[in-house]
């Protein structure tokens, strides 16, 4: 049955269909469509709700399982809750086990497709893995500038005032260069990440605890990871992403025992938000091929 994107907005105004103990918080999981089960984990600050432009174009193919991992969305979390990006690893792994697949397909983005790559390496369940605009295991300048700013003194209240002035978020030196079209961090985007790192210090401060636990060592051993990751994996990228430089994301192909790489053109990190249908169509031939 279609879904159309206002629908699919929705989905992430509502209660989730179930919430998963991951042992940290729990995960807030929603299931739609039909079809092989696939797997979706969203990077940093966002939640599950990040693909709600790819899911009118996926619900016809594959059944979609979308999560809101401790520290964003609707998933349950305190003050007093483990957040750490070896944790999001971990709540994964939890996830594919609780939901009690017995094949899986995983699509991750940003900070999300790491966690995913670490969660998944090795396990014989996973069939098929896409990687939209994610780490590189030689990231770039930027990134790494990024990355340093976790150490700030007075980040969260920080985060929280950027994320509640307009023309401030949209600079270049905050989360302007997310977008190839800036206007898109407006509207739903900025209902669904923006307004709670603004409104909500608990939400915030989980979201910055995360970001404090960045080990680069998860993005350096990332070639070792690929090699465990012995499965189709399509890696559809946005060519105007300058954290992950499309260049980078080209030279990681040949580290994993079977990838290929699609570009959007035009697309900045959210590659899946401003061009979901070309993502999408670059996504399902390896979503739904069958396992040999």
């Amino acid at each position: 049955m279609p879904l159309t994107d206002s629908e699919a907005a929705q989905l992430f105004r509502e209660e989730p269909d179930k919430f998963l103990d991951v042992g940290a918080g729990e995960v807030a999981h929603r299931k739609i469509g039909s079809g092989p089960d696939v797997l979706f984990v969203h990077g940093w600050p966002v939640s599950g709700a990040t693909w709600r432009k790819l899911l009118p174009h996926l619900v016809d193919h594959v059944t979609c399982h979308v999560i809101d991992l401790p520290s964003a969305g609707s998933s349950r979390f305190d003050a007093n809750t483990q957040m750490s990006i070896q944790q999001h690893i971990t709540s994964v792994q939890r996830t594919v086990d609780l939901l009690g697949f017995d094949e899986i397909s995983v699509v991750g983005h940003n900070s999300g497709g790491m966690i995913a790559r670490h969660a998944m390496a090795g396990d014989q369940r996973l069939r098929s893995m896409g990687l939209i605009n994610t780490e590189p295991p030689d990231p770039s300048w930027r990134f790494r500038s990024f990355i340093a700013a976790r150490r700030l003194p007075g980040l969260s209240a920080g985060l929280g005032r950027v994320a509640g002035i307009p023309k401030v978020r949209a600079s270049k030196f905050v989360f302007g260069d997310a977008f190839a079209d800036r206007s898109l961090l407006d509207g739903e985007f900025a209902e669904f990440f923006f307004d709670p790192l603004h409104n909500n210090p608990i939400a915030r401060d989980a979201a910055v605890r995360l970001l404090r636990s960045f080990d680069m060592s998860h993005v350096t051993d990332l070639p070792a990871i690929h090699r465990q990751l012995d499965v189709p994996v399509k890696l559809v990228w946005g060519d105007r992403d300058p954290f992950f430089p499309v260049e980078r994301a080209k030279a990681m192909v040949p580290t994993f025992p079977n990838a290929s790489i699609d570009i959007i053109e035009g697309a900045g990190l959210f590659s899946h938000e401003e061009g979901p249908a070309q993502v999408a169509a670059s996504l399902l031939p390896t979503l739904t091929t069958p396992v040999n």
